[in-house]
């Protein structure tokens, strides 16, 4: 026998602590939604329309990460749905994450299988995917409910141009109507967008307001019945997961992760509770495993802007944007690579400062002014390793930038 073998042996024979671990993950949609009744009424009042045979005003709601934006779209549909089948209404769904869909081409996709049309992987123009889109709506008829989850992704990699398609689309259908309800995590999305699209998107607008502790506590209570046999969870651990998260932006999403992955190593050690030191190193390895996924899902431009950073921060412990810049010209012509204008680098630089890999901060100069300042908010050693991983963008974290030969 093998030792991993007898992982999985002592696995499958020790007890569990989990009676259901699954309602702890972010795509469960529970019964119950604690704190957000108010939403969902509203949401549910914003679609009622569609079980009439009419179009909604298109939607765009927008919060923070784990703020439930999601979860209240999607209890909202599947109660609207079950209303649908009931009446035999028209109505049909499509749910998109832009994300984990990562091209226009996927998003368009999804939306077709919605109506019944297969498009094949890849392959097509991407307007001849639309008009095959637009075929099935017709074909099908009534009324489709689309939303567009994580839209500022979407738009950040592509720009608004099929988001303007989609608020357009009801003027070239006769048999069928859509509705978009777009979702961003963004709360400075609205900038980006043409303000035709903007009009069109936002006919109505939700916000989701961070939770708090109390808030967050009443939810992990809630999920903890339906997780844990009773007993497993010492006093003071759903509390010490609902003031972490609270602490930083009242994330629920957050406060679920911490909950599970500290029952996980009490599980893992043979341990019969979850004690708060479980939940301790609960936080301690999220953390650590958030910045990594966030790194290595960097578009390439972005990885390069903090490979600058990493790079100066060897000599100087923070650096003006204009250093930055020309050390990432310098790697771009590395790789061999069209280099962004300074105005997109610094808005880069904006984008991973709130992602918190840079901690940016204006300085006075005196009499020349103010600069602002950007150093790294991660350890070095993160960065290296990460980007060591990558074979184009191993040379370049072994690469000296002129300014520091000079230096």
């Amino acid at each position: 026998m093998t030792s991993l073998d007898e992982v999985f042996d002592r696995f499958l024979s020790g007890s569990s602590l989990f009676k259901n671990r699954e309602v702890l993950r972010h795509d469960y949609v529970p019964e119950k939604l604690p704190h957000r009744e108010e939403e969902i009424e509203y949401l549910g009042s914003t679609m009622a329309p569609v079980l009439k045979g009419y179009r909604c005003s298109n939607l765009f709601i927008y919060g923070k990460t784990g703020t439930g934006k999601t979860a209240v779209v999607r209890y909202v549909l599947k109660h609207l749905m079950k209303k649908a089948e009931e009446l035999d209404a028209p109505v049909s769904t499509c749910y998109v994450n832009c994300r984990l869909a990562g091209t226009e081409y996927r998003v368009l996709s999804s939306l077709c299988s919605s109506v019944g049309v297969k498009v094949p992987f890849t392959g097509l123009a991407q307007s001849e995917v639309f008009q095959r889109f637009l075929r099935g709506l017709e074909e099908k008829g009534g009324v489709l409910l689309a939303v567009l989850d994580e839209i500022d992704v979407l738009v950040k990699a592509y720009g608004d141009t099929l988001l303007y398609d989609l608020t357009r689309i009801n003027g070239e259908l006769n048999n069928s109507k859509v509705s978009l309800i777009g979702i961003s995590n963004d709360l400075r999305f609205k900038d980006m967008l043409d303000p035709r699209v903007l009009s069109s998107l936002s006919e109505e607008e939700m916000v989701f307001r961070p939770y708090n502790a109390a808030e967050l506590r009443d939810i992990l209570e809630e999920r903890a019945k339906l997780a844990f046999h009773d007993g497993v969870l010492a006093d003071g651990v759903i509390n010490l997961c609902a003031a972490l998260a609270a602490a930083e932006h009242g994330d629920a999403r957050r406060s679920l992760d911490l909950l599970r992955v500290a029952a996980e190593l009490a599980e893992r050690e043979g341990a019969s509770r979850v004690e708060e030191r479980h939940v301790r190193e609960a936080e301690k390895r999220i953390e650590r495993d958030r910045i990594e996924e966030v790194i290595r899902n960097l578009p390439l431009h972005s990885k390069i802007v903090l490979c600058s950073v990493y790079l100066l921060n060897k000599k100087v412990s923070s650096v003006a944007t204009g250093d930055i810049y020309n050390v990432y010209c310098e790697l771009c012509n590395q790789i061999g690579l069209e280099p962004l204008t300074q105005r997109r680098v610094s808005g880069l630089i904006s984008e991973q400062d709130m992602l918190g890999l840079l901690n940016s901060r204006v300085v006075s100069m005196g009499r020349h002014g103010r600069t602002k300042k950007t150093r790294l908010a991660i350890p070095r050693s993160t960065v290296k390793a990460i980007f060591m991983e990558d074979e184009q963008l191993r040379e370049l974290v072994a690469y000296t930038p002129t300014c520091l030969l000079r230096a």
